[in-house]
Parts: C-alpha cells; structure tokens; sequence
C-alpha cells in the first residue's frame, strides 16, 4: 500500500508499481474535484527537485514542566517498592503472588500516589518561571492483603519517596476512607486458580450427577472442564461474610452468553480454604441447602429432570458458533465490501505533538498530560481542568442476575487495560503511548499501545454561513483530537466487557467525554419464568436488562481555582406590553380575555451556595429546563459576565433505576444522580461493602460552603441496557454510548475558533454578482510561494463553489 503525504502542491507516493497504481487511482478524484469547480489549479509546476515526504510521527512536544508530576509509575520503580516491601526489616512477611494463599500477606496492588494539588500548582507556577524547579517526590500507593493476620485484613499504605533509600518510609493511608479499616472479605481476587481449585472440591461429591444431568464435568480445571464459572455480585454487605452465586457456562468460545441451568451459593469468607463450602445448590428454579440434599434428590427420583442441553455447534455449514466473532455469510459479502474503505492522511505531517516519555501531548492550543485520566487540560494557556478521570461503574430473575450490582472499579478500570489493535481501535494515522500497570501474580505489566490519540476531520464544519454582506459567507472545518484507552473489565472469574474512554477536543474550547460499551452480555438462562426480565437471544440464552452508570471526576479550574456552581432555569412568564394592543390576537393568558397578556421565556440565575441544597446533587430537569455551569464570579469576561463552563448533556443522560437496594445502599450515591460537586465518590471495595463503604458519598454533604471553592464535580453517563438479538455476539459500540460535554460560557469574548487557519470566507464579487471572490490568510513565505498562482480574487462560481469543501485539503483562511 502506497503511503501518501502531500507535499509542496503535488503528492509523493513513493517508488514501484503499487504507488503507480496509487498515483492513477488519485488523479482522477483530484481532477473531477479541482477541474471545474476553481479557476485556478491547485497544482504547481513541478520543481527540478524532490522534497522529502513529511514524517507520519509528530513533532516533539513542549511539556510545561520538566517533569510530568502525575506520571505512572515505571516498571522499574515498581519493581523498586516491591522489593523494598519484602526486605525483613519491613516486618511485612510477604509472600509473592505466583506462590501466596488466601492466608498468606500478598501486594494487591501498587500504582503512583499522587501529590496534593497544592503542591502540583506551585510546581507548575514555579516551572514556568524556571525549568529547573524541583519537582515533588514521588510516592507510591500500595495494598496489601494480610491474609497472614491473626484477624485477617486489607490496608493501604503510601511508600516514599522514591526511588527507596534510607528516606523512605511506609505509612497508612487512611485519610481518603470513611471507616479505618477494609474487611478482609472486601479484598479483589489476586489467585483465581485457587478459587477454581476451591469450588471444583466443593462440587466434587456432584460429580456424578453433573456428568449424567449436562454431560460434562466439573473440577476446577478450566483447561479442562466442560463448563466455567461466572459470577454475582457483591460478595458481601458490611465485610462479615463473603458470598457469591456461581453460574456455569459451556466451556466454549463466548462462554458468557452460553448459560445452563444450574447455580451454587458459595461461602469463601476469611482466610482459610477448608472452612469455605456451598450454601445453597439451583438446578432448573428447584432449591437444596446442600449438596447431599441435590445427590439425594437426583439419586431417589425427586429431582425433576430436564433435557441434557445441547453443546453449541456450528451452523449453516460453517465452522464457528454463533458466540464467535468469525465473519458470517463469507458467500454473499455486501456490495464492494470487498475493498478496503476510507481512510484519514495528514498530507502535511501531523498536526500534533507529542511527548511519549512524559505522557504529554498538545493539538490547536490544547495540552495536558494523559493515562486513564487527563491531567492538566489547558487551551491557549490557560488551565481548564486540573483532572478528567473515571471513577466507577455500576451496573433478571435468576440467582445470578437478579441479585447482580457492579462497581467495576473494584477489578480496575486502569490495571485491566489492554493493547488498543491498530487500525481498528484506532485510526491509521493514530499515535500510541504507553502505560505501565501492577499485576499481584505478574508484577509490572507493561503495554506499549494502551493510549492512542489522533486527529480527526469531522466532515462537517464546526461554524458556516451563507449571506449577502461581505464577510458573512464562510465556513471552519471541523477538526477533532482524540484521546482514547480501552479497559477490559472482568467480574472475578473471567473478563467480560470493554469500556471504551474518548477524550474529544474541539476547537472552540470544548471538551467531550464519551464512554462506550461493547463485549459479551453477562448472558442468563432463559425459560418462561424470566419472560419480562430481558430478551431471549438464542433458544436457551437470553440478555438481562440492566444499567450502566459510569461515574468521572471533572476538577475544572475556571479562571482559577476558587469557582461557583451557577444553575440556569428557563421560566414562562405572563408579561402585558403596552405596545402590544392589537384587539385580532387572542390572550395567551388561560384565564384572561387582555388581549395583551404574552407568555414569554426568561432566564433565571443562582448560584449553588451550599452542600444543603438540592441543586448540589443534579438531576437533570424535565425538557432540560434547566442547566448548570462552573463559574467564577471573580473573573469575567470582556462584556462583564463571568467566565464559566457549561456542563452540557450528551448522549443518554441515565442514572440509576433502582438507586438504593441493600446491594447498592451505599456504595453507590453518586449513581442516583446526573452529577454533584464533592471531594471523592467511590474506592476500590465499595463493591463488596454496600452497607458500610470505605467511601460513602452521601457523608460528603454535610452543609459546606461551596461558593467559590475548589470544586470537584462527579458527572455520571451511563445507558438502560434492555439488550437484543442483535448485542450477540458483542454489544455495538454505536448504541451503548453516553457522554456529556464541557463547553465555554462566556469564558472568551467571542468564538475562538474564529482563529483558524482552516477556514474560508466567500463574498460576492461585485464586478459579477454572481461568483464569489475566496480571500484565503497566506501562514508564511514558503506557503504563499507555492500559492503564488493562486492568490486572492480567485473566483468561483455560485452553483459550484460547495466544490471546495472536497477531500483534499485546501488551507484558506478568513
């Protein structure tokens, strides 16, 4: 495949035959695009000399400081504090992962510990005077489960300042929790082989039965069993037990979607496999306390047997099942499908930089340090938001899926990233950087393309319009720069859903955050009683309606740090102009005959004052009536109003439907609404501790002032999954998507896109009336030279002047 860029007027396509073929593929579109719809050619004369095609990595970026504060941490500092921890004098006793049991002290995790903003900002401050400031030490985050304890438990501590030295020291990290310390059975899955191991003994004295009643086993080996487990949860309510209702599924490709009938309640509270067991056992909605109760009713006759279900099979002759992503159809493919489709080609080089070792990078004004989360988002200098990051997630009638609520952050929103696949997650041209993560069985895992970023033309114009005075016909092209990762979120005993994370910058200011969802159904099975719980997808599979309500941190600093949550209400009003007196018009009043009573729509702002008030927790207004801004009443634009920025709803504006059962009662607050402003929303194990998270939203209200104070908002997107036929194999990511946007209020004094060199201005030419004079900024010396033949006055017909909104780009400039 030819690889094309654009250079001085003429486009270079390398050597052989393939760019031959490129270059009389190209030429004709370039001409039926060019030919008639301009007077004058977009191609220069060639030069006697061949320039070099400009590079398709980006130019180096200008981080505004010298060291990204915020930064992962390395695969070597990990390595660093793991085995600072293990040293003796440490007193921690730990075992390593790969060997550690449930009774046993294991690192959990370890990731970078953030320094306090105020600390960030007068490093920031202080680096912008001077590149040679210090930058804060580094420290790292660590949980450890101590399994080992007499009274088991699971602690944070902070580990710094790094790299280790006779400095460093260990401490707990208790300030950011509502309770002083994590339950033990509120701890994630560090060995899921020994879970396996644990519950196949479980099963064993099942074995016979299992084999005569599905036709297969049962041992723990996932390698080599017949069906796998899937999970429930949470575990727990207030960290004294540690429950979970087991499913079983065909041991096959897209096992999640291909349930049988048959459900354990397992028991693996505290430390010590011997006394887990089997609570309950559910075959076919028959129930038994115990395993000898199922043995013997299957071996005297009272079990009500049903049919030995079926193992997938391939269909039509083919040799994949329908849980498979193999093609479908491969003998009648669509229409031209056959060649590959459009692509996006920067002819001039990329149009942003980038900084791979610092995580950094910067497109039209806009620059921030990146990972899962944004840092330090600034346009045209100014900071708009100190972070952007995710939180957490929340998300039928059988044992499984009626008593099913997420928190997805407990299996790591960050730590479960994955390579994004080039040309398919992302754009051709799209840059990718890397990320570092801990894994408590693997240690440091390093992913060369966790992050891409790229940019986009939108095919539409961000401003346009047609008018008769000079100055009024023009148009800005569109352009968009994207930041995206993708996590692959399990549920404990298998990976089952992808989120994917859009970062879009445009270029009037605005920001937009967009999530979508894609991967398996966590699928049930169906049979008559689960009519009205979801839809049948497959003769004995069906999709579970539920909810997905992801929930992001949004820290904006408007002009500042101290801002105002300001609310804005559309009201209807019965006003009586006096100049309104024409007796023909009826009264728009109801119980009026003054013919000059008129409802009208007025505006109405305050600012949100208090914790105590019911706009701290936003639920949006009917018809949107209303809209909420971060202001600060301290700085204001050119016209005297304050700057602010909008938050703006995106695509399915959802909160939670079911906002306080017991297995969310409070772990969960901040999904009860679209969003609030407080300090935290959620942590790890709130999942398995609903009745007494370490993080419980609701005890952040408390009657703060919150006028002018650095506010952190909690802004929730999320979708009603009611799923069909359609989400098998995998739910598409063009229907499970929300968002919502950032946008400048009154935060410039005018459109600030305005600026852009891509964009046109069209007035009517007076000597003809009837063709439009292009005026066009020339950027610089070598672009005006290679435009020379086409310099202002250029003219082009009113019928066809549409023809240079057309695939190659043109840089006119208003």
């Amino acid at each position: 495949m030819a690889h094309i860029r654009q250079t001085s007027g003429y486009h270079s396509l390398g050597k052989g035959p393939t760019a031959l073929m490129a270059l009389r593929t190209l030429q004709p579109s370039l001409h039926a695009n060019l030919g008639a719809s301009m007077a004058f050619s977009h191609f220069p004369p060639r030069t006697k000399t061949c320039r070099r095609c400009p590079s398709n990595l980006p130019p180096p970026a200008s981080p505004p400081a010298k060291v990204n504060p915020w930064a992962q941490l390395t695969a070597a500092e990990i390595e660093d504090v793991q085995a600072w921890l293990s040293e003796p004098r440490q007193g921690l006793n730990l075992t390593e992962g790969w060997m550690a049991k449930a009774s046993d002290n294991i690192v959990f995790l370890i990731e970078a510990y953030h320094p306090p903003k105020s600390t960030v900002l007068e490093y920031l401050g202080a680096s912008a005077v001077s590149r040679n400031t210090d930058a804060p030490e580094r420290f790292a985050r660590v949980t450890i489960d101590h399994g080992g304890f007499e009274v088991p438990v699971t602690r944070d501590y902070v580990v710094g300042p790094l790299p280790t030295s006779s400095k460093t020291k260990l401490r707990r990290l208790t300030e950011i929790y509502h309770r002083p310390e994590i339950p033990f059975n509120a701890r994630g899955i560090s060995d899921l082989v020994a879970l396996e191991e644990a519950i196949g003994k479980a099963i064993a004295p099942m074995s016979e039965a299992i084999d005569d009643l599905f036709g297969g086993t049962i041992t723990g080996n996932p390698l080599n069993d017949s069906y796998v487990a899937g999970a429930s949860g949470p575990w727990g309510y207030d960290g004294a037990f540690r429950r979970i209702w087991i499913s079983w599924k065909y041991n096959a490709p897209g096992s999640w979607i291909l349930p049988v009938n048959f459900y354990q309640y397992y028991d693996f509270s505290g430390s010590d496999p011997e006394t887990w067991g089997i609570l309950k056992i559910v075959y076919h909605n028959q129930t038994f306390s115990s395993t000898s109760e199922f043995v013997s009713a299957y071996k005297n006759g009272t079990l009500v047997r049903f049919p030995r279900p079926s193992p997938p099979a391939p269909e039509d002759g083919g040799s994949s099942v329908w849980t498979q992503r193999a093609r479908t159809n491969p003998s009648n493919p669509r229409d031209l499908d056959h060649l590959p489709g459009p692509r996006s080609v920067s002819f001039g080089g990329l149009r942003f930089r980038a900084d791979k070792k610092q995580g950094y990078v910067s497109w039209m004004g806009w620059g921030m340090d990146m990972g899962l989360a944004l840092w330090d988002v600034r346009f045209k200098g100014e900071r708009i938001a100190y972070q952007i990051a995710p939180q957490g997630n929340a998300a039928g009638n059988d044992p499984v899926q009626g008593l099913t609520s997420w928190l997805d952050r407990f299996f790591g929103m960050g730590f479960m990233t994955r390579d994004l696949i080039p040309n398919y997650d992302c754009p051709q041209e799209a840059v990718f950087l890397p990320s570092t993560t801990f894994h408590s069985m693997l240690g440091a895992v390093e992913r060369e393309r966790a992050i891409c970023v790229f940019e986009q033309d939108v095919g539409r114009p961000l401003t346009r319009h047609f008018g008769d005075w000079p100055g009024e016909t023009g148009a800005v092209k569109a352009y968009i720069f994207t930041v995206r990762t993708i996590a692959t979120i399990g549920n404990g005993l298998n990976r089952i859903l992808l989120f994917q994370f859009d970062y879009i910058f445009h270029l009037d200011g605005t920001i937009e955050v967009k999530l979508s969802a894609t991967g398996y159904l966590q699928g049930g099975y169906h049979d008559s009683r689960q009519e009205g719980y979801g839809t049948k997808i497959r003769e004995f599979t069906m999709g579970n309606i539920h909810d997905h309500a992801i929930n992001f941190k949004v820290d904006l600093d408007i002009a500042g740090v101290n801002n105002t949550l300001l609310k804005t209400t559309s009201v209807i009003e019965t006003v009586y102009p006096e100049w309104f007196d024409d007796p023909e018009w009826p009264s728009d009043a109801e119980f009026t005959s003054e013919p000059e009573a008129q409802f009208r729509t007025r505006l109405v702002k305050t600012y949100v004052e208090s914790e105590d008030s019911e706009d701290a927790r936003v639920k949006y207004s009917q018809n949107y009536r209303s809209s909420y801004a971060v202001v600060n009443r301290d700085e204001r634009n050119a016209w005297g109003v304050p700057r602010g920025y909008t938050i703006h709803p995106g695509l399915s504006q959802v909160y939670n439907t079911i906002a306080k059962s017991k297995r969310l009662e409070k772990n969960a607050g901040w999904a009860a609404h679209n969003f609030a402003t407080e300090p935290s929303s959620s942590s790890m194990w709130n999942l398995q501790l609903p009745g007494d998270p370490p993080v419980n939203f609701d005890k952040f209200f408390d009657g703060d002032n919150i006028s002018q104070k650095d506010l952190v908002l909690w802004i929730n997107v999320g979708t009603h999954h009611w799923p069909g036929a359609e989400d098998s194999p995998n739910t598409k990511t063009n229907v499970a998507t929300s968002s919502f946007l950032l946008t400048p209020l009154n935060y410039f004094d005018s459109d600030p896109s305005m600026d852009s060199m891509n964009a046109i201005t069209l007035d009517i030419d007076p000597e003809t009336g009837s063709q439009y004079l292009c005026k066009y900024r020339l950027p610089d010396s070598a672009t005006a030279s290679s435009l020379k033949n086409n310099g202002p006055g250029a003219r082009l017909s009113a019928d066809t002047m549409e023809g240079i909104m057309n695939p190659v780009e043109l840089r006119f400039g208003a």
